[in-house]
């Protein structure tokens, strides 16, 4: 897997960052680091050394490769060039241009990772080497021209709606995660947000698509909180040049971020690259990417692609019904159980107040009398791991957390608590939920650990207090705290799978995901929007990662019991019941499932499996075939039915039987 980077020393230094066969080139010049260009056949832009292809930054009203403001001064420009360096790691390849401000007491650092793939990692660091704090006030990750084209020999002279198309999803709320969809881009600038403007539900990742040459750009950005994209088109009918950049922000209330001295800000990390070809090509070079740079941590290989099952509070969850569930789903061939939300309250009629009751964090006394490790040893004499949902960010009312630390918990914008979100920049309150989760890892004796978020995306932005007389956003250095705490559960407890899950798909980011083996990505099981859900979603992360469900949650209702096990199969898989604790099993079915499940794990797993090792390390000999299940579903529409158009990479219906 080639990348390097092709440093060109000089007046203006340029950086020519190279992998697989994506090239992009960054050029210092006039205190501005700057794109200027990509090429997705191999080749540096100077190649012909008398005629580089290199694009002039000046053609665009933001230059620069990336932006952040401090006390309303633009940090991006007036910058001195001091250093670049680059080194070998276990992820990759990664180079380090060294930048300081001018105008303030600033050094930035620009860190590129690349792994061998058509996608780089782009991190960046701000350290205040003054004596007075500065106040970030925007901050953009990634910006810049992406290309000027000369239209003229390639299309009609007036045709300009249509030369670009900006992929996203279109969707932003619960229940419609993955809803995916191309818009032409018209002159002028377009902007699609996540999490702030918008809800909490829309995946932070964009393409774009030169509709005329057929490359396609891939934008991704590793952050749980509020995040801008941003495509401006420059093209003039009358005229048959065109110029078009797209960049990638994050939002919030200003200040975002105070500085203090001597403190560095390390900014959520993004994704870029490029190909040329289709969708599916861009998305399986981003999957190969994260893969070996992102989601590689080798304690989450242990536990990979496991045959999940659950239930919660949509059952009674008795002792007696819970040993029944267990049972069922150990005869379909489940090798891991969980027990979801509603462990910790009473048993009641109806509806369990089980957000009421987030945090209490013990099983309720009359639901267990003998505890959990009842279920835990029964479940494990059944030959499947034992699992437990908690939700650690949040408490509820009924939490002794909620009462003895009012001050743990976050404030709006009106100075007033926001229910029982925590502010885990708090070092107690952080210490808290990180011994928290580590208790009832050990005391429960959990095999895999299944963490919930329920909150409002408005609450990503309340306020926290700096101690420096100006009140600073939380998100940043809330998610930050939040990332690390389950990186530090990751090493604490490398045997343990840590899935994710936030009211279905509301925080699948590579942020998030990077300490987790796997993830939900929406709590909508309702065919047919359940595959398409699935279709989008597996875009977004590589399939393995993708947690869907076989019935429950109102799926069961909703299409065949083949199309209801092929939208689960071809990703993570999880089980739930097909008959009531008190109800025989139908044979029939229940040998579909077990052959379908059988199938599962003898070839579909081992197929990802073997893709994510050879995209995951290096090997001197030719790598094997990418396996077809491994790569994402091919795009699907409501009209053209359930897997019409999936039969290039899916085989026909009774392919399973």
């Amino acid at each position: 897997m080639y990348c390097d980077v092709y440093y060109q020393s000089g007046q203006s230094p340029v950086f020519c960052y190279r992998t697989g066969l994506c090239v992009y080139e960054e050029r210092f010049s006039g205190g501005v680091l700057a794109p200027v260009g990509w090429n997705t056949a191999g080749y540096p832009l100077n190649v012909l050394s008398n005629c580089p292809t290199r694009l002039d930054p000046a053609a665009f009203a933001a230059p620069s490769a990336f932006g952040a403001q401090f006390g309303g001064v633009s940090a991006e420009y007036g910058l001195r060039f001091t250093g670049f360096q680059k080194s070998r790691t276990e992820r990759g390849l990664l180079a380090e241009v060294t930048l300081e401000s001018a105008v303030l007491p600033l050094t930035v650092r620009v860190k590129t990772l690349l792994a061998g793939k058509n996608m780089f990692t782009r991190t960046l660091e701000f350290e205040n080497t003054g004596d007075v704090p500065l106040h970030l006030g925007a901050l953009r990750l990634f910006g810049g021209g992406l290309e000027i084209m000369d239209r003229t020999p390639l299309t009609r002279k007036n045709e300009v709606d249509s030369l670009y198309s900006l992929g996203y999803f279109a969707a932003d709320t619960w229940g419609r995660e993955g809803a995916f969809c191309w818009r032409d881009l018209a002159p002028g600038a377009f902007s699609v947000d996540a999490r702030f403007g918008a809800d909490r539900f829309r995946h932070p990742l964009v393409f774009l698509r030169n509709n005329v040459t057929g490359q396609i750009w891939t934008v991704q950005v590793g952050f749980s909180g509020g995040v801008r994209f941003t495509a401006d088109l420059s093209a003039d009918p009358e005229r048959g040049e065109s110029a078009i950049s797209l960049s990638a922000d994050i939002t919030g209330y200003a200040p975002m971020y105070v500085l203090f001295p001597g403190e560095t800000f390390i900014a959520p990390a993004v994704f870029i690259g490029a190909v040329s070809g289709g969708l599916d090509d861009a998305v399986n070079a981003m999957h190969a990417h994260i893969r070996r740079a992102v989601l590689c941590d080798p304690a989450a290989a242990a536990g990979e692609m496991l045959v999940s099952s659950g239930m919660g509070a949509e059952h009674d969850m008795s002792v007696a019904t819970t040993k029944s569930f267990i049972r069922q789903f150990a005869e379909m061939g489940a090798e891991l159980f969980i027990i979801d939300a509603g462990w910790q309250c009473p048993p009641a009629e109806g509806a369990i107040d089980w957000y009421g009751y987030n945090g209490v964090n013990v099983p309720d006394a009359d639901r267990y009398p003998n505890g959990l490790k009842e279920l835990s040893d029964y479940c494990h004499a059944q030959g499947m791991k034992f699992a437990l949902w908690v939700e650690i960010e949040r408490v509820g009312r009924l939490s002794p957390v909620f009462a003895a630390h009012p001050e743990w918990r976050a404030q709006n914008v009106f100075g007033e608590r926001d229910g029982g979100y925590l502010d885990l920049t708090q070092p107690d309150a952080a210490a808290w939920a990180e011994e928290e989760l580590a208790r009832i890892i050990t005391e429960y004796g959990l095999d895999l650990l299944r963490v919930d978020y329920n909150v409002s995306h408005r609450s990503y932005f309340l306020r926290r207090d700096t101690g420096a007389g100006v009140p600073e956003c939380l998100q940043l250095r809330q998610f930050a705290a939040v990332y690390k705490m389950y990186a530090n559960l990751r090493r604490r407890f490398p045997h343990v799978i840590f899935e994710n899950c936030a009211g279905g798909g509301g925080r699948t980011d590579l942020g998030m995901m990077a300490a987790f083996n796997h993830t939900w990505v929406s709590d909508w099981q309702k065919l047919p929007r359940a595959a398409l859900i699935t279709n989008g979603m597996t875009m977004a992360l590589p399939p393995e990662r993708v947690d869907r469900l076989f019935a429950g949650m109102g799926g069961h209702a909703f299409g065949s019991l083949d199309a209801q096990m092929r939208n689960t199969m071809l990703t993570h898989m999880t089980l739930n019941v097909i008959a009531p604790a008190d109800a025989e099993p139908n044979e029939a079915q229940m040998a579909f499932v077990k052959h379908s499940v059988a199938l599962y794990k003898s070839f579909i797993r081992p197929s990802c499996r073997k893709q994510r090792c050879i995209t995951t390390r290096p090997r001197r000999r030719k790598p094997l075939q990418k396996a077809a299940w491994c790569s994402r579903l091919p795009r699907l529409t409501a009209a053209e039915g359930l897997w019409a158009c999936s039969r290039s990479r899916i085989p026909a219906s009774g392919a399973f039987r």
